[in-house]
């Protein structure tokens, strides 16, 4: 099928399904019996959860804080900058939490060659997960070669040694550019596209992440990011056919609590206490 057909099919379709007839569907509060698609266990949402700590003051003692968590609550995997693979791996080692980290990040616009090369090194320092940022402004240029031999690059470089996940910056693209670069990661090979880099204008939004699974089918991974707070929002991501979550909320969205129910909401702002009044906590304690 011509892509310009598929694409206009793919966007009908997501847009009747996110019609007010099926609105439902996502906005249900979902007990303990829900069914949830793609395999997503309702009473263990900690599996989807990538525990993610990419702020540039990050500490070593945040990394350590963050696999401690990772271990205990069984989430997926840490989510961290290059620079703390090694440390995050020793840390997380004789666990099933895996080692994430990103690369050509935030912003996608590293050379092909310099991402390639970030992939082998991340993974020989301990990573089985890459969330890889495209190259946005060749996608936006129609640039699709360019964007195709990027991911392919890269999964190339991870060489099955580890997961791929395509970040497409979905805040900066039309709808149409979303199912294209969709539709391009997963003809290279990549095993996710994901939705944010959590430092552009927005995150994931339940119509995105329902576009994202129309496009790339069921069998790939969809991971959504950025904004995804508490519970409720993550399962309307999950229903929608979100297959991970980008978060450092993970512990509320296990746990069914608000924010303001918390001791700790890894708001990131703590700098000589914390700014809720709901820890007691001091500067690089979070």
């Amino acid at each position: 099928m011509e892509i310009n057909k598929l694409i206009e099919t793919i966007t009908q379709e997501v847009l009747r399904e996110l019609g007010e007839n099926n609105a439902a569907r996502f906005a249900g509060a979902g007990g303990s019996k829900e069914i949830l698609p793609n395999g997503v266990d309702i009473n263990n949402l900690a599996k989807t959860v990538d525990h993610t700590v990419l702020k540039p003051e990050t500490t070593r003692k945040t990394i350590e804080k963050f696999c401690k968590e990772a271990a205990e609550w069984g989430f997926a995997s840490v989510c961290v900058n290059p620079t703390h693979v090694k440390l995050a791996a020793g840390l997380l080692k004789g666990t099933d939490v895996k080692v994430c980290t990103v690369i050509g990040f935030p912003l996608g616009a590293n050379t092909t060659f310099v991402k390639a090369a970030e992939t082998r090194d991340a993974i020989a320092n301990g990573a089985q997960e890459v969330d890889m940022v495209i190259n946005i402004g060749a996608l936006k240029d129609g640039d699709y070669d360019l964007i195709s031999k990027d991911i392919k690059a890269v999964v190339d470089a991870a060489g099955g040694q580890a997961l791929v996940k395509v970040i497409i910056e979905t805040c900066l693209l039309t709808d149409e550019e979303k199912m294209k670069v969709c539709l391009l990661a997963k003809n290279a090979g990549a095993d996710f596209v994901k939705t944010s880099t959590g430092m552009s204008t927005g995150g994931a939004t339940v119509e995105d992440i329902a576009l994202m699974r129309k496009t790339v089918g069921p069998q790939m991974g969809v991971k959504a990011s950025t904004g995804v707070n508490d519970r409720e929002i993550a399962l309307n991501l999950i229903r929608a056919g979100a297959t991970r979550l980008g978060t450092s909320k993970g512990m509320l969205i296990q746990t069914g609590k608000k924010p303001e129910e918390s001791s700790c909401v890894n708001c990131g702002n703590c700098k000589q206490g914390c700014p809720t009044g709901n820890a007691h906590l001091v500067k690089d304690n979070y």
